[in-house]
């Protein structure tokens, strides 16, 4: 599971924010999950509240979105809205397509003390 690794570098990553931004509690942390990032959300709420023990972000809510995949065919030009990564175009039928969006996996906002 490898969530539980992802946690610790939030963890981290959030710590290290609150040392040069002098917050001392973080209340809600919103992340972006892409449906190609192959992070699995609830492995991450587990994960997270486990690893945030101790943390200033201890107690915290997490709020997961997600966007719609989406790739730009080199074949017929076109972006398109796709469900996994190796999807064909379903315009023109022919691969590969080029990831613009839904692989990601980041922190998009923190509501901090």
């Amino acid at each position: 599971m490898h969530e539980m690794s992802l946690c610790e570098n939030i963890r981290e990553i959030i710590e290290e924010q609150a040392k040069l931004d002098g917050f001392s509690h973080v209340n809600r942390v919103w992340l972006e999950v892409g449906p190609l990032s192959c992070v699995e959300p609830d492995a991450l709420r587990f994960g997270f509240d486990v690893v945030m023990r101790g943390s200033v972000a201890q107690g915290a809510s997490v709020e997961i979105t997600s966007s719609p995949a989406k790739a730009h065919c080199l074949a017929c030009q076109t972006t398109v809205q796709i469900q996994q990564r190796y999807d064909p175009c379903p315009t023109c039928g022919v691969g590969p397509m080029e990831i613009i969006q839904g692989d990601a996996f980041k922190i998009s906002k923190l509501e901090v003390v």
